[in-house]
């Protein structure tokens, strides 16, 4: 697989997001299964790996950890810290991001992934109670020290995002974007590429329904989060299959999949966004890895973008108590 760069930090052009691994979807799979598809996605190219303290919680650092041992020198990990964590109960309660409590998150990942350094640390939500310029401060201490090598945010403002820039350089940003959420357009995506940070959509194939394998007869188990999420009601999906119709369309005539027309969508946005599709299944990591063996060309790149922009999507991204914590 080709490589692409976030900053200056060279990542293979499709990464993994591991969040799928934590229950986030109904009940995880065992270790030994998710290990196996964690190794297969490195067998097929991928070196760029995301996770998080607060999926789990906990327990996704500990897994990524193992999985990618044998390997370590040979990936890029990032995760991330924010949330009000309880590093004894894993109870969580909001945000936290004062200095202390960042540095002792950091030891803690630190040990869950047996890692001597985390390659990419973001701040998984921005805390409105700390400046951002002292969260950006002593992430640039963590750097100095040897214990961090790059700064991202996630779901941040544009114009927090400068103004971290401002004190420790960052290298990328994570957000939702996809041919569904299209908010990082306006103002996050122009930003980045002035201040030459990458991005790194999560969330790239909306949680499976751009792939066209979930519409209004899925039943979601309880503890899916789809199961309480505005866009995955059947109203809500009925309403939005024109734009999985729009993919498909596209991917009949590309000889591909849904998958991959929306992942090469994003690809063709811009050379320096890397997308981080999760899935449990190898067959899915194959399939989207093969996303970057053909290409959207600029004209076809553009018509998905007009033709897609003009679909109202039904429903809010994520819902209303979740989304309070996203651009501030």
């Amino acid at each position: 697989m080709k490589t692409r760069l976030l900053g200056n930090l060279e990542v293979s052009e499709i990464g993994f997001g591991t969040m799928s691994f934590a229950s986030t979807y109904g009940a995880s799979p065992s270790e030994e299964e998710a290990i196996a598809v964690i190794r297969g996605a490195f067998d097929n190219g991928v070196t760029f790996f995301d996770t998080a303290e607060v999926y789990g919680p906990f327990t996704n650092e500990v897994l990524v950890g193992k999985a990618l041992a044998p390997i370590r020198n040979q990936v890029v990990i990032a995760t991330k810290f924010g949330f009000g964590v309880d590093f004894e109960t894993g109870e969580r309660k909001g945000l936290n991001s004062r200095p202390e409590h960042v540095r002792l998150a950091v030891e803690k990942s630190l040990g869950r992934l047996n890692v001597e350094v985390i390659d990419l640390l973001y701040q998984h939500r921005v805390d409105p109670d700390v400046p951002i310029e002292d969260v950006a401060g002593v992430v640039k201490e963590l750097i100095a020290e040897g214990k961090v090598k790059h700064f991202g945010l996630s779901e941040a403002a544009a114009s927090t995002i400068r103004r971290a820039h401002g004190v420790q350089p960052v290298t990328a940003i994570q957000s939702e974007y996809s041919l569904w959420t299209r908010e990082p357009e306006p103002e996050i995506l122009p930003l980045c590429e002035e201040l030459g940070i990458g991005f790194v959509p999560w969330s790239p194939l909306g949680a499976g329904f751009l792939t066209g394998k979930v519409d209004p007869a899925t039943a979601f188990d309880a503890s899916d989060f789809r199961a309480g999420s505005p866009r995955f009601t059947k109203d809500a999906m009925s309403a939005n299959q024109s734009l999985v119709d729009l993919i498909q369309e596209f991917a009949a005539e590309k000889g591909a999949t849904p998958a991959q027309v929306a992942l090469a969508w994003l690809l063709g946005r811009k050379p320096w966004i890397v997308p981080i599709p999760g899935t449990r299944r190898l067959e899915r990591v194959v399939e989207n890895v093969g996303a970057a063996a053909f290409a959207l060309s600029s004209e076809e790149v553009t018509e998905l973008d007009k033709r897609s922009a003009a679909i109202k999507v039904m429903g809010a991204r994520l819902p209303e108590a979740v989304l309070l914590y996203s651009y501030r």
